[in-house]
């Protein structure tokens, strides 16, 4: 299903994404064409993609074409999803130590979109951190990387 979705390729289509992209929500998800995981949340991400297309723009990033924003972003598992409103960064909380970005897939079509609608109001209402709607057991466990050090 990746195919359906735009790519941006490199860090200046990513830029350009992100400084234009106005009044809705940028959803960049980070990740490989050939990965299961990657492929199973693009199917997501490509049957909401018409739904959402007032309240948000879906890209694909490859983490091995964009270095420089996987890097910034700490993308250490993949697929990962950013979200940005207006140029603007923004953070959920999930209930977990990471508020930057969503790490592995969504579990249903609804978790995604009800993320993406509580990432727009909140938006919309000058917030830059909103609350995870997903619950908890839909929401992919992991430990950061540098946790001990």
């Amino acid at each position: 299903m990746s195919f359906l979705l735009p790519k941006l390729t490199s860090k200046k289509e990513v830029d350009q994404a992100i400084k234009s992209t106005a009044e809705k929500v940028l959803v960049l998800r980070f990740g490989r064409d050939e990965d299961p995981v990657c492929l199973q949340l693009d199917d997501i991400l490509s049957k909401t993609s018409s739904d959402l297309s007032k309240m948000a723009a879906i890209y694909l990033v490859d983490v091995d074409q964009t270095p420089v924003y996987t890097h910034y972003f700490d993308i250490s598992y993949i697929p990962s999803t950013v979200f940005f409103f207006n140029g603007q960064h923004m953070k959920v909380d999930y209930g977990s130590p990471d508020h930057t970005k969503f790490v592995g897939s969504f579990k249903t079509k609804q978790d995604f979109i009800d993320l993406i609608e509580v990432i727009y109001r909140g938006a919309m209402r000058g917030k830059l951190i909103v609350q995870s709607p997903i619950d908890p057991k839909n929401i992919p466990k992991y430990d950061l990387l540098y946790q001990d050090i």
